[in-house]
This record gives C-alpha cells, structure tokens and sequence, in this order.
C-alpha cells in the first residue's frame, strides 16, 4: 500500500506528534558537509513527504553571522538553496544595505522542509507547527554547534521561537538584549523577509525596520 501522503494543513494524530524528531537521523559531527547530506535522508516528521527535498543551511563554518529563517519557500525547495526565492532577494538587498557580505552568513530555516497546499499549479506556503517546528529543531541544533557565529538573527516569530524556545512577539523584541539559551550569543529578532512582502503601505516601514536591525546584529560582532 502506497504511503498516505499527509496534508499541509494537518497536525495527524496527537499522540504521534509526541515522537516526532528529527534527532535519530543526526549524526554526532560538526562537519556542515556530513550534516547536510544526512539531512537528505530526515524522516523526522511527516514534511519530509510534502516537500521536493530537505533544504539545509548554507555558507561558511566560521562565518560571523548566522541567519535563521521560517522554511523553505517554492524556489527554495525546487533549488535546494535556501533563501533563493522572492523572500531571499528582499533579504540579501537588506543584508547589503546594512554593509553586510553575504559572504559572512550562514543562512539556514528553522524547519528544513517546504510545507504547502497544492492550488492547480500554485503550491501555497503553510505555516509549520509547534510539533513539526519542534522536530526539525535538532538540526537547528547541529547547526549551531557547528558554525561558529557570533550573533544569531531570528527572521520571523517562527525562528525566534526556535531559537529561544518559546513565542515571541517580533515587533515588542525588536531591539531586546537577548541569548541563545545555554549559549549565550546573542540573539537578534527582526521580521522575515516575506513580510515585507506580504505588507502594503506598511512594506516600505518594515524593510526599513529589517535593515536596522540587520545593522545592529553587524554591530554586535567584535571588531
């Protein structure tokens, strides 16, 4: 019998969302390469059926910066590359006005898989879950051991509270002194780029807004 391919939209069974996790398919590595081609083969949670593949995070192991997203988007999925899409080129313009190179970042999403609802030919973006968000998270977690970083900056709420394990307002933490828990680098909580997408007479104010606080994760870093 084929696999029953779950929905976008669905939580499934509450019981099994308690065992979802992405944790036995990680390795004990700190090697980006090795990570990322185990993640390849992830089955942690019911995505890795909704999505084309897994889209790890990408750049260098020592880069200074390192910047989390939601999930991938369509062209991420079809690409394999994260932040490619429509959202990606709003981020990299903002990551340049803010004297950025996108050299120094590591660009990952906190949920490795695109969840979407298929529309004719249109596959529409989807919020993850808490328990799908939750699954992925030892990856998010391999991640972060394995680039050495020294800020961190949560793009969405969704990142954000990935990062910091618990919800968190984006607009009210905008410029908040917050840490990675049992880390301690700081974490910096700005808007996904999408938003500024998704806003009308806003999008002008919350670019702006993305910018300043893309500046201010630069200005975090040590001289």
């Amino acid at each position: 019998m084929a696999s029953r391919r779950p929905t976008a939209s669905g939580d499934g069974d509450a019981a099994a969302r308690t065992t979802w996790t992405a944790a036995p398919f990680v390795p004990p590595t700190t090697q980006l390469e090795v990570l990322a081609d185990a993640a390849a083969s992830c089955a942690g949670c019911p995505l890795h059926l909704v999505g084309d593949r897994t889209v790890f995070g990408e750049g260098r192991a020592d880069a200074p910066l390192l910047l989390v997203g939601e999930q991938p988007g369509d062209q991420e999925d079809r690409q394999g590359h994260p932040f490619v899409g429509p959202a990606g080129g709003v981020l990299w313009s903002c990551a340049r006005e803010a004297g950025i190179d996108r050299h120094d970042v590591f660009a990952t999403n906190a949920v490795k898989h695109f969840k979407h609802e298929q529309r004719g030919t249109r596959r529409i973006h989807q919020k993850p879950t808490t328990a799908e968000v939750n699954a992925c998270h030892p990856w998010l977690t391999a991640e972060l051991a394995a680039v050495g970083a020294r800020v961190v900056v949560a793009l969405g709420a969704t990142a954000a509270r990935s990062l910091l394990g618990r919800t968190v307002p984006v607009a009210s933490s905008r410029g908040a002194e917050l840490e990675l828990p049992g880390d301690g680098r700081p974490v910096v909580v700005t808007y996904h780029p999408s938003a500024v997408l998704r806003a009308d007479e806003a999008a002008a104010q919350i670019r702006a807004a993305l910018v300043e606080d893309l500046i201010r994760a630069r200005s975090l870093l040590p001289a």
